[in-house]
């Protein structure tokens, strides 16, 4: 047979927008030459304020040429800072790296220093960052920024078994953001494949701050991310001992349970809502994490909780519309999305999308479409615009439809192929199958080798009795998409349902049941064909599986025709008139029926 064609951070990716200093990284603001080159030059006039290149120690001396006069010396800076510049601009940022890499040291400018760091940065040469890095806080030991800048260049370059006790003299200086810092810990490693190492560096940055909730919680997430769950889980349970009303650490505990049982962290999360029932971030999650195990009662039963104490959080209205609608309680669920978008979240789109579905199900056509027409750009653009149509169409307003469908703004050449089928498929409903074919063929014209025109003008083609450009076209397909079970799958059920080179037929549904053996469509075939070779019991058993995956009427047919010539009269009638009452417009059931009505 062919086939119709913002909520709340997990713990474990939470940060604060306004994170401290420890949490920066080795990007820095630009140094512009309008700001640097002045300032060395004001020390030329200004002898009492000169910095310190003349006191440089005998380990840079071995590496850089004598330092020259002040007059010199700015000469120098300028014009190196210019060749630099212009090499950045040329995008030779090794060549720029290095000139300022040579520069700081020749000047031991923290400014340049500051300069040099970012520019080896965005050239890879971590290498010279860090070195710039050391030499920063070389000459300026009390400077909490080169601090900050020291860790960053020790991150980038992977030095994390010696960066431990710098990170932990950082986290002192700050007492007054310990807490918040120590959260921020794992975000600094975020990107570091070797989650081990990390683990080990956060478990002994740790260590001096153990008495502190937050200490614990970093631990628990490194220790988690580096797959050590038992260490995880004893980490994250100190950490609800010294504050047991935290719910981060509740969500990261049920987090780290999931990965092992479900249902025991959905208990973890009750036992901490029995303890504190206005934990209303822990209730959310558990509302979630019901719907997953599908006990649906329980989580409508917390939403309904929730938006008592919260009316107006889009985080709860939304999924508990969408638990509303899943439910079949589609009044509930409208009330629910209309009350949605009227709470100035950014995107309403798929609010409104929905509201479309709700009243085109419920036969307010217009309502539907006027809610379609507020859905924009995003995900349900394009199927918002389908639905439409479709609409219109069932109005008897196919025009209307198909120049709605052509004159989409700003749809991708990928969707515009699915206007156009989606066009096709308008055209076929309403008997117009040579129209359809006409549309999709000149777009196949312009674009002949594009997957899904060659598999819908096959299938039109076979509508209007083209075999030979059916077969081709699907042979080609085949050609270009050799893995497209679809594909193999039209050509065969075409040769069964026409009951010739059955043996062919047969091979290719076989290689399209290989390709997605759950697929009923492709079921099927397979039983249609085995139909054709007289193989009755084997046909039935296809048939049944692919009606039990999907109540289509064409399958029903098929079982119907089966169930007959097998003598089960009965269950052949009851069968294809049962699905005549859920299907009273397909043609093949109709023509079944018809076949054999006594």
């Amino acid at each position: 047979m062919t086939q119709s064609t913002t909520t709340r951070r997990d713990p474990i990716e939470h940060s604060k927008d306004s994170m401290k200093s420890i949490q920066h990284t080795l990007c820095i603001a630009v140094l512009s030459l309008v700001l640097s080159v002045p300032s060395l030059a004001a020390d030329k006039a200004a002898p009492s304020r000169k910095r310190a290149p003349a006191t440089r120690d005998a380990k840079h001396a071995q590496t850089t040429e004598p330092l020259p006069g002040d007059a010199q010396l700015t000469d120098q800076v300028v014009y190196r800072v210019l060749l630099a510049e212009i090499a950045l601009q040329r995008g030779d940022v090794n060549l720029a790296s290095k000139i300022y890499s040579d520069l700081a040291l020749l000047t031991r400018d923290p400014k340049i220093l500051e300069r040099t760091i970012e520019v080896a940065g965005h050239a890879r040469r971590f290498d010279l960052a860090l070195t710039a890095a050391r030499l920063w806080l070389e000459v300026e030991p009390g400077s909490k920024r080169a601090q900050q800048i020291l860790i960053s260049a020790m991150i980038l370059s992977n030095q994390l078994a010696d960066l431990a006790p710098s990170l932990v003299r950082l986290l002192e200086k700050d007492q007054a953001s310990l807490g918040e810092n120590l959260l921020g810990l794992n975000r600094m490693f975020a990107q570091n494949p070797d989650r081990q190492a990390v683990f080990h560096l956060i478990d002994e940055t740790c260590r001096p701050f153990i008495g502190l909730a937050e200490a614990h919680y970093a631990v628990a997430m490194a220790a988690g991310s580096a797959g050590e769950n038992g260490r995880a889980l004893s980490e994250i349970r100190r950490a609800l001992e010294l504050r047991p009303d935290w719910e981060l650490a509740a969500l990261l505990e049920a987090q780290i349970l999931t990965r092992q049982s479900p249902s025991e962290a959905i208990s973890s999360l009750q036992r901490f809502i029995a303890q504190h029932p206005k934990a209303s971030d822990v209730k959310l999650s558990l509302a979630r994490a019901l719907i997953g195990e599908k006990r649906y009662a329980e989580a409508k039963h917390l939403f309904d909780e929730l938006l008592v104490d919260y009316p107006d959080k889009p985080e709860i209205v939304y999924p508990a519309a969408i638990l509303a609608l899943q439910q079949n309680e589609s009044a509930l669920a409208e009330t629910r999305f209309k009350h949605l978008v009227t709470l100035g979240i950014p995107d309403k789109s798929l609010a409104y999308y929905y509201l479309g579905q709700i009243a085109e199900a419920d036969k307010r056509s217009a309502e539907a479409l006027s809610y379609y027409a507020m859905v924009g750009a995003g995900e349900q653009f394009i199927p918002a615009h389908l639905r439409s149509a479709r609409l219109l169409a069932e109005q008897g307003q196919l025009d209307l439809a198909r120049v709605q469908l052509r004159e989409v703004k700003g749809a991708t050449p990928e969707d515009r192929i699915q206007l156009l089928i989606a066009e096709a498929g308008l055209l076929r409903e309403a008997k117009q199958e040579q129209k359809a074919y006409n549309v999709l063929d000149e777009a196949l014209t312009a674009q002949p080798e594009q997957a899904d025109l060659l598999y819908e003008t096959a299938l039109l083609a076979e509508k209007l009795g083209l075999t030979d450009i059916l077969e081709s076209r699907l042979r080609k397909l085949i050609e270009l998409r050799p893995e497209s079970a679809q594909a193999y799958n039209a050509l065969g059920y075409s040769y069964a349902d026409r009951n010739i080179r059955l043996t062919e037929a047969l091979a290719l549904i076989a290689k399209a049941l290989k390709l997605a053996p759950e697929d009923p469509f492709i079921l099927d075939s397979m039983g249609w064909v085995l139909y054709r070779q007289g193989d009755l019991a084997a046909a039935l058993t296809y048939l049944e599986q692919a009606y039990a995956r999907r109540d289509d009427p064409e399958v029903a047919a098929h079982m119907g025709e089966v169930l007959w010539k097998l003598g089960r009269i009965d269950e052949a009638q009851r069968t294809m008139r049962e699905a005549l009452k859920k299907h009273p417009a397909n043609e093949a059931l109709a023509t079944a029926i018809k076949k054999f009505a006594p």
